[in-house]
């Protein structure tokens, strides 16, 4: 492991993933991937993860490098961004104000709701008939 790295742990739904920051010109590798081969043309998702870098002005100063297993891809990006708002705060504990007002150091609680016998799915029946 590289000297200079920061790790930290970033997690949404029934995604994970281990972020390491180190010194760079801002370019982020998922599972040893470029961010754009790994999320595809998705500008939304790409700006989604880019937020905590661009707010505290370090989209130039580190590399990010990541492992992230779980879920799908979008909230993946979800953990990936958890992640690096933790790695932030690590690296510069004055990031924290900025970052906890964005609400990108919450762990976003919100996961799928278990499916309930007697019902197709968690919430919905089957068909109703009355005759």
């Amino acid at each position: 492991m590289a000297n200079d790295a920061i790790m930290a742990t970033g997690r949404r739904k029934t995604s994970i993933a281990v972020v390491k920051l180190v010194k760079g010109k801002g370019r982020i590798f998922v599972n040893g991937k470029t961010l754009k081969d790994y999320i595809g043309n998705r500008p939304a998702v790409e700006m989604m993860l880019y937020r905590p870098l661009v707010l505290t002005e370090n989209q130039e100063k580190y590399d990010v490098r990541v492992k992230t297993v779980g879920g799908g891809v979008v909230s993946q990006c979800g953990a990936i961004r958890h992640g690096i708002a933790r790695a932030l705060v690590k690296s510069n504990e004055e990031y924290k104000n900025v970052l906890r007002a964005e609400g990108l150091l919450t762990r976003d609680p919100r996961v799928k709701e278990r499916k309930k016998y007697g019902r197709k799915r968690a919430r919905k029946r089957f068909q109703f008939s009355k005759r």
